[in-house]
């Protein structure tokens, strides 16, 4: 077996490998699903003005987001921030566990860094 018919088989194995391994990598950041996305931006525009510079920069901070805080992490804090603002004993639960301030301590920093990193 010569050397070019050597590279030639190697090459396309190669290749499908690389490719396996992006998309792997792409499905664990990008599990979070559209609409989880899409509600992120529209939160974000209204936040910081809604101009198509502010949808890249919100379109970026939810990718940031989505490759530091595991989707099932994020949904947590989504929910501690929502249940943090009913009135008495339950809200209360939600605004003193330690799991929940741990998991919106790790929101906000995945926050701040998507801060840094767009916008």
């Amino acid at each position: 077996m010569t050397i070019a018919r050597s590279i030639r088989l190697i090459v396309p194995a190669l290749v499908v490998l690389g490719t396996t391994g992006l998309a792997a990598r792409a499905d664990d950041i990008n599990d979070y699903p559209t609409a989880t996305r899409s509600e992120y931006v529209f939160g974000c525009l209204k936040a910081n003005g809604e101009t198509r510079q502010a949808i890249t920069q919100c379109s970026c901070s939810i990718d940031v987001i989505a490759s530091l805080l595991p989707y099932d992490r994020y949904v947590t804090a989504e929910t501690v921030l929502s249940m943090a603002q009913v009135q008495g004993n339950l809200g209360g639960q939600f605004r003193s566990s330690e799991q929940a301030t741990s998991a919106l301590t790790d929101l906000r920093r995945a926050q701040a860094e998507a801060e840094v990193r767009c916008f």
